[in-house]
């Protein structure tokens, strides 16, 4: 028999750490205390280091290569180069499969890796790679992303020509309305690099099988997109991989694409041992990409009174030198472009290029942070243009359910921006600035100031982010349920091949199984591929999916479960480990009907489809859900040095369903935490494509002494097309943070403030 669904907000046994309930994750007390097995802690007995040999150059052609003194070095197992790839040469995230294991003939960007060591000590094979002999041939190379997407006389990067890929949007006619707007709001925005700045570095153990294969323990955010680009490089079928997920010492999109997995691998199957890496702080961040630099061109037009008429909006995204996550990047810019405002007449032209520069694609926001910098400083700009304030000017425009997206995607689920944006505006303000307290004033115990020349400011920021992939693409998680009875007592194992990267995916997996099942005792199997995919964890689609395809399994389990009982029972129901009859009352516990049984169930969970988003017009149903964050920022400036103390910062968030309040509410902290980095600190500053600044002393990140006290307003309207109607979480704070700290600046300064991170010498001048 099949138990009927309970309804989104039910929960089968309060207090046994289920859906709705704040349980402790079972990481977190190792990972305070230091004792967290991470992949940088991963060894094996007779294991070999790994080291990569990276060019110096942005462009240049490799000459020549002679690897023999690197290979005599005493202690030098192997030195590998292209020629030594097993299988395909090139690798790629998305579709484009453009990315070279190791250089061919001409390197692209700085740091990129050419060879590889592998020896009995790390500083063997670090010195080895100095014994390595290249002629180079020094070229230009090509930086301005600009003329890469609109200057057809510019030279190429790759064998393709630019933009990777240009996207538009177009919904009416823009210039048919033009000359009808009374007020007109022309602004030019920047983002710079922003880096992921994950604390655990690029690193893994490759162990060669006895059948040939290879074993891999890495630390990664999609492990089976990941099988997909080892397995052809390796010249190995997938079957004779074996990847298990490693401790994730965070991720925000820059483990999506590969770092040291293949060449890992290679140099355990070359050399007949394990092999471990393990980048350093600097060659990490040459490792992985980076956050998409941005230059977007946008005009709005309006009435008198606020409502926009139109938006003419260009976005150039730098890809760097390959394309990585680029042309999905491109899709989502184009298609949140104008953000959760309505217009009724938008033209959109989204482009990714290839350029010299560092190579950028997924990180927390993926396309939507740039734009929302954009289109929120717009409305800030219209509003002083209008003489209407920043929130007004916001709620005139403010999407809600029913409306269309610049897409024509009709938002179904609730949207209740407007009100969101009041409760921000009403909540209560910090107190006023305490001067006497030199801690509190921009600069700190540096004592830059005692309070003269400190003025505060007030900005709000909102932020619409998609949730889950998009356009067209199946995505889909798949999770495997095993119910027993262990030591008496009924016990689930839960087996995904998602990857917990800190967000605690692992906390909500038991909590669902506990709420379905109705039992205490849930185990969450290492994550591995030895059971189907579940998609990469980022677009803050974990809980969504793979919390979908636990929910689904726990379903199966439970039919099958409810099944065994004996006699001729039609309304039973399983609750607190007890299988219940409407009529009859308590008629077993689990324990009494599994006996020795073992029930195993494996579901895939899909979510509703999406459509690709039309070539010429932009349009279609592209998303799968959509995220809304609203911020509010209260700054502090220093006019005369141009430092900035963020005071508060508030955010109200709809998450449809509170699955964990605690683990939510450190999503919302540490996605604002970010989007504070990008406002006024956080930067790869590249020239002639080279990184300056590939270090945590000069790459700066925001630290507790940063990140000012939060207010949170947390708002529950169920989507009813998720799973207990929840809303991925973990990107959109990100989003609107960024935009409400400048528009604070711009409030105590009066400056524009085109770009971010927002520099001291940006304020004074």
């Amino acid at each position: 028999m099949t138990l009927p669904l309970r309804a989104p907000h039910e929960i089968a046994a309060p207090g046994i750490g289920g859906v709705g309930e704040s349980t402790l994750r079972p990481d977190g007390t190792l990972k305070v205390k230091g004792e967290f097995a991470y992949a940088s802690d991963l060894w094996a007995e007779g294991m070999l280091w790994g080291a990569t040999l990276r060019s110096p150059h942005p462009r240049a052609r490799i000459v020549s290569i002679d690897v023999a003194a690197a290979l005599a070095h005493p202690g030098v197992r192997a030195v590998l180069t292209h020629e030594d790839v097993p299988g395909r040469k090139h690798y790629g995230l998305d579709l484009t499969w453009d990315q070279p294991v190791l250089a061919i003939g001409e390197v692209r960007h700085q740091g990129e890796a050419i060879a590889l060591v592998a020896a009995d000590h790390p500083e063997t094979a670090r010195r080895a790679l100095d014994k390595i002999a290249i002629e180079w041939e020094i070229l230009e190379p090509l930086t301005d992303a600009r003329r890469a997407a609109f200057d057809p006389s510019y030279p190429q990067v790759q064998d393709r020509p630019n933009p990777a890929r240009h996207q538009p949007v177009r919904v009416g006619d823009v210039e048919a309305v033009r000359a009808a707007a009374e007020v007109v709001v022309t602004g030019t925005y920047e983002v710079g690099i922003q880096d992921q700045a994950f604390l655990g570095p690029e690193s893994g153990l490759a162990v060669p099988a006895e059948d040939g294969g290879v074993e891999l323990y890495v630390a990664t955010q999609w492990m089976h997109n990941d099988l997909k680009q080892i397995g052809p490089c390796l010249g190995l079928p997938e079957e004779r991989i074996r990847m298990t997920l490693s401790g994730v010492g965070g991720a925000f999109g820059g483990r999506e694409d590969l770092s040291m997995q293949i060449h890992a691998a290679m140099l355990a199957l070359h050399t007949g041992a394990p092999v471990k890496m393990m980048y350093n702080r600097h060659e990490s961040f040459f490792g992985h990409v980076h956050r998409h630099p941005a230059q977007m061109r946008y005009e709005y037009g309006a009435s008198r009174d606020g409502k926009i008429l139109y938006a003419d909006v260009e976005i150039v995204l730098d890809g760097g030198a390959y394309t990585s996550a680029t042309l999905n990047v491109v899709g989502n810019a184009a298609s949140l472009g104008v953000g959760p405002y309505e217009i009724p007449n938008v033209k959109i032209d989204a482009y990714g290029v290839y350029t010299n520069n560092p190579p950028c694609g997924a990180m927390r926001g993926f396309g939507a942070v740039q734009a929302c910098f954009a289109y929120e400083s717009m409305m800030d700009k219209l509003g002083e243009a209008c003489g209407i304030d920043p929130v007004t000017i916001r709620r005139t425009n403010a999407a809600s359910q029913g409306s269309a997206l610049a897409t024509g995607q009709i938002i179904h689920a609730p949207l209740p921006m407007k009100d969101m944006l009041a409760q921000a505006r009403d909540l209560p303000m910090p107190p006023p600035l305490d001067s006497s307290d030199i801690r509190n004033l921009p600069g700190g115990a540096s004592q830059t100031t005692h309070g003269e020349g400190v003025r505060r400011g007030v900005g709000y920021g909102v932020g619409l982010k998609n949730i889950c992939f998009s356009e067209g693409f199946d995505d889909y998680s798949t999770a495997r349920v095993r119910l027993e009875v262990i030591g008496g007592a009924a016990t689930a194992l839960v087996h995904t091949a998602a990857a917990e990267v800190g967000q605690g995916l692992v906390t909500i997996e038991a909590q669902i199984a506990r709420t379905e099942l109705g039992i205490e005792n849930v185990v969450i199997h290492p994550a591995d591929n030895q059971v189907g995919s579940a998609g990469s964890s980022s677009a803050s689609r974990q809980s969504y999916m793979t919390g979908g395809s636990v929910q689904a399994a726990c379903w199966a389990v439970r039919d099958r479960l409810l099944a065994l009982v004996d006699g001729f029972y039609d309304d039973l129901s399983l609750v607190g480990g007890k299988i219940i009859s409407a009529s009859r009352g308590v008629i077993a516990t689990i324990e009494d009907v599994l006996g020795d049984q073992v029930i195993e169930e494996t579901r895939e969970y899909h979510h509703h489809p999406t459509t690709g988003m039309d070539p010429v017009t932009g349009q279609g149903d592209t998303h799968t859900q959509v995220a809304l964050c609203v911020h509010r920022a209260v700054v502090d400036v220093d006019v005369e040095l141009g430092l900035v103390k963020v005071v508060e910062l508030a955010a109200i968030q709809d998450v449809g369903k509170i699955l964990n309040r605690l683990s939510l509410e450190g999503q919302i902290h540490g996605g604002t935490a970010q989007g504070l980095g990008l406002a006024v600190m956080e930067e790869i500053v590249v020239s002639d494509g080279k990184v300056r600044n590939p270090s945590f002393t000069d790459y700066l990140i925001p630290t507790i002494l940063d990140m000012p006290p939060m207010r949170l307003e947390i708002l529950e309207n169920a989507d009813p097309r998720a799973p207990y109607g929840l809303r991925g979480a973990g990107e959109p704070p990100t989003l609107s943070s960024t935009p409400a700290i400048v528009a604070a600046i711009r409030d105590a300064t009066g400056l524009a403030l085109h770009r971010v991170p927002v520099r001291p010498e940006h304020i004074t001048g």
